[in-house]
């Protein structure tokens, strides 16, 4: 599939990719690279007070891993009152302020394409964001030729990229219920709290955000470590703030805000 992903990229002179640093993104940027040249190539990383520093720092070196030149935009999303008001639709309000800017900066400098990583099965769950691509004409070469999130991890495997076993991540608004005001403090809060637990050896998290209680999804194989370290972690997510802990038997769950949304409409 990688030749396929190469020979869809030959043809569109010179792109600029959304970048995030995970695995999806990184794949479209390294595939750019090698199809079209680094001169022909920018990696665009949207920053706001949603995307973690750890997250930021992490993309920043792979891209210099890979010899992309790196612009770091600043986004405003989290200043708009319809994005804090955290409606079921606010990826939609996120991603038009990310992909405006995006497209922005590459009809500024000449570049007629903006790239995403999305894959196949992204739009498998709710994805009001994808809206916005499609009035902004951003392109989605993964979903195009119908690469799988295992399509994905072994092409970044058989390119040698080092994150091709990334665990997925997600903007930290995803840890917050719908009606619940989104603001800078609290992301900032979220933040702090998953920190912590990865200092605490756990590699593959979410810390979600229900007032004063904090509900943590981990793994199913790490329920038990979790619950072996009840007292640290505790100790950890009420020292920036929370007053309840409390761990979700379900396990990590991508898109788990989104299950209230499907049940309303069963």
């Amino acid at each position: 599939m990688i030749s396929k992903l190469l020979a869809h990229l030959m043809p569109l002179g010179r792109v600029a990719v959304a970048y995030s640093g995970g695995v999806d993104s990184t794949l479209v940027l390294k595939a750019a690279l090698d199809a079209l040249g680094n001169e022909s190539v920018v990696a665009l990383l949207a920053v706001s007070p949603s995307l973690p520093q750890s997250e930021k720092d992490e993309a920043v070196a792979l891209a210099r891993q890979l010899g992309a030149r790196l612009e770091l935009l600043p986004t405003e999303e989290t200043n708009d009152p319809q994005y804090q008001a955290n409606a079921p639709n606010r990826c939609y309000f996120c991603k038009d302020h990310v992909y405006r800017a995006l497209r922005q900066f590459a009809e500024a400098n000449g570049i007629a394409h903006v790239l995403d990583g999305m894959n196949a099965e992204d739009t498998l769950d709710v994805r009001p964001g994808r809206a916005a691509a499609r009035e902004l004409k951003i392109l989605s070469p993964l979903h195009d030729l119908g690469f799988s999130k295992k399509d994905v991890r072994e092409a970044a495997k058989t390119l040698g990229l080092p994150n091709w076993d990334k665990p997925a991540a997600a903007c930290l608004a995803s840890r917050v219920p719908y009606g619940t005001s989104v603001t800078p403090k609290l992301l900032s809060q979220i933040e702090r709290a998953e920190a912590a637990l990865f200092d605490l050896g756990f590699r593959e998290l979410r810390v979600r955000h229900h007032g004063d209680v904090a509900r943590l999804e981990v793994p199913e194989a790490d329920l038990s470590r979790a619950l072996q370290q009840r007292e640290e972690i505790t100790n950890a997510l009420r020292g920036v703030g929370y007053t309840y802990v409390s761990l979700d038997l379900a396990g990590l769950r991508s898109g788990s805000m989104n299950e209230v949304l499907k049940a309303r409409s069963a």
